[in-house]
C-alpha cells in the first residue's frame, strides 16, 4: 500500500513510538485519528502537526484502551462519524518487567487487555470495509520479546507472541484483497515504555548498545516495510542478528541459559 494520501488511526499517539508515527506520515497521510489516553499530548501533537501541514486533517479521541467501554464507545462514535480509516497502526501497549509471582494482577490484566484484546477488537472493526474498499493496511506493533519466552516478562512477551501470531495469520487470510498486514518487531528503543514498564526499585533494563535502535529508525524501517508489502520488520542489523541466533538454537539450551540468568526481584 502507498502511504501517500492514506487516512490512518495510530493508537498510543501520545508519545514515544506512536507519536513518530504521527510525525513521519503527517506529511503524506490525508488525515489521521490520533488516540491515547493524555489528551493534552495529543492537544500538543496535533497543534505541531497541523502547523507544518496545514492541509493534513487532524482528530485526537482521549481514550484508555485498557478500559473495554471507552473502547467501545470510541468504536461507535467512529460509526456515527464515519471516518475514514485505510492504515491502522495498533501501537498502544503495556509492558512489565520482574518476575511474575511479584507481579500486580491488576497490571496482568491490564497489559493483556491493550496488548491482545483492544488490538483484535479494533482490527476486527475496521477490516470489513478495508476490504468492501480493496484498500488498507494494517500495521500491529509487536516486539523482538515475542519471538521467545521471555523470564522477567512473561506476560508482555507472551502478548507479543500473540500480535506477531496473529498478524502473520491475518495477513494470509487477506491475501488477495487489497490489504495488507505487517508486524513491527523492534528490540530496545529508548523511548517512556521503559521507565512505565519498570517496577519500583527497578532500574529500566534497555539492553546492549549494539541492539537498541532509535525511535526515528524503528518507524522509518516500519514505514518502508508496510509499503514494500513485508510481513515482518525487525529494525537494525544488531536485533536482526541476535533474533536469528537466538531462534536457531533448541529449546533445550535455550532453558539452559534462562536458568543461568539471575532473576532480579
Amino acid at each position: 500500500m502507498k502511504l501517500d494520501g492514506c487516512n490512518a488511526l495510530i493508537t498510543g499517539a501520545s508519545a514515544g513510538i506512536g507519536r513518530e508515527f504521527a510525525r513521519q506520515l503527517a506529511g503524506r497521510a490525508r488525515s489521521m485519528i490520533l488516540v491515547a489516553r493524555r489528551d493534552e499530548r495529543l492537544i500538543e501533537l496535533a497543534d505541531q502537526l497541523q502547523r507544518e501541514y496545514p492541509k493534513l486533517l487532524v482528530h485526537i479521541r482521549k481514550v484508555d484502551l485498557g478500559d473495554l467501554r471507552q473502547l467501545q464507545a470510541f468504536l461507535e462514535r467512529l460509526d456515527r462519524e464515519k471516518l475514514e480509516v485505510d492504515l491502522l497502526i495498533n501501537n498502544a501497549g503495556l509492558g512489565d518487567s520482574g518476575p511474575f509471582a511479584e507481579s500486580d494482577p491488576d497490571r496482568n490484566k491490564e497489559m493483556t487487555v491493550v496488548n491482545v484484546t483492544t488490538l483484535t477488537l479494533l482490527t476486527r472493526h475496521l477490516l470489513p470495509r478495508m476490504i468492501a474498499q480493496h484498500r488498507g493496511a494494517i500495521l500491529n506493533v509487536s516486539s523482538s520479546a515475542g519471538f521467545l519466552p521471555i523470564p522477567g516478562s512473561a506476560v508482555y512477551a507472551a502478548t507479543k507472541a500473540y500480535v506477531t501470531s496473529f498478524s502473520e495469520a491475518l495477513r494470509a487470510e487477506l491475501r488477495g484483497t487489497g490489504v495488507s498486514v505487517c508486524a513491527l518487531c523492534p528490540g530496545p528503543v529508548v523511548t517512556e515504555f521503559q521507565q512505565v514498564a519498570k517496577r519500583e526499585g527497578m532500574k529500566p533494563n534497555i539492553g546492549p548498545k549494539f541492539i537498541v535502535v532509535t525511535v526515528q529508525q524503528v518507524v522509518h524501517d516500519a514505514l518502508a516495510a508496510l509499503e514494500a508489502d513485508r510481513p515482518i520488520v525487525i529494525p537494525g542489523l544488531g536485533m536482526k542478528f541476535a533474533i536469528l541466533v537466538s531462534r536457531l538454537m533448541p529449546m533445550p539450551v535455550l532453558r539452559l541459559l534462562f536458568r543461568l540468568v539471575p532473576m532480579r526481584g
